[in-house]
């Protein structure tokens, strides 16, 4: 009798974002297949060049994929819009400023085009809170959605419709606009509350003051600020 080696499915969990964590290492305990975290493009070249994964679940990454990786392996990325609406960048912030308060979590296979790729599934997703505290309500989904496409094995669905693309945007857009009503003042510090983001900000004089924690009480908004000096322009 021969025995043969079954070898394990294996799926690459790409994040640059730590508060993923808790999602990866739940996929990692519950469903059989080696599971890897890459955290960075240096990481992902290195691993690849020792696993051929089933899938990339690319879940928050700041990186262009090149076509050797999206071309030899099926990519799937998430994106905070239900596209054709919304493709590209800052999709939390585009969307909230936008006015907002519900969207859908998109899966969809990476392609060339941006955010272009066919779709294979959506799921809604709830704006309200920090910027934070949706990043990680749509990573707990991302990971819902994972078990089902790695249980299922869906066949992607192009894409109908008009695109409407988003722009990303740049940390000097994160100065505090000046507005009448205090909703969005408030939607404004929110959508930019998230670890590793620039948050709300004003100058005055030599210092610069960062908004977060923002909440509503009746008709005042409250915050926390950091107050600190700014670097000098060169």
């Amino acid at each position: 009798m021969v025995d043969y080696e079954v070898r394990r499915a294996a799926y690459i969990f790409a994040s640059c974002k730590e508060w993923h964590r808790p999602f990866f290492s739940s996929l990692s305990k519950n469903i059989p297949a080696d599971w890897i975290w890459v955290s960075e493009p240096a990481e992902l070249v290195s691993t690849l060049e020792q696993v051929s994964p089933r899938y990339i679940f690319f879940v928050h990454w700041n990186w262009l994929v090149p076509r050797s990786i999206w071309d030899r392996h099926e990519c799937v990325c998430f994106h905070m819009s239900d596209v054709p609406y919304g493709r590209g960048g800052s999709p939390l912030q585009n969307l909230i400023v936008a006015g907002h308060n519900q969207t859908k979590l998109t899966a969809l296979r990476m392609v060339e085009e941006m955010d272009a790729g066919p779709v294979y599934t959506k799921k809604d997703l709830d704006l309200s809170g920090t910027a934070q505290e949706i990043y990680i309500r749509a990573g707990a989904l991302s990971a819902d959605i994972i078990s089902w496409i790695v249980s299922e094995k869906p066949e992607p669905v192009p894409q109908s419709g008009e695109p409407v693309i988003f722009r990303r945007r740049v940390p000097e857009q994160s100065r505090l606009p000046e507005f009448e009503d205090i909703a969005q003042l408030y939607d404004f510090i929110r959508m930019l509350d998230a670890d590793g983001y620039p948050r709300a900000f004003l100058d005055y004089g030599d210092f610069r003051l960062d908004f977060r924690k923002a909440r509503r009480e009746e008709m005042d908004l409250i915050a926390e600020v950091k107050i600190y000096k700014r670097k000098k322009e060169a």
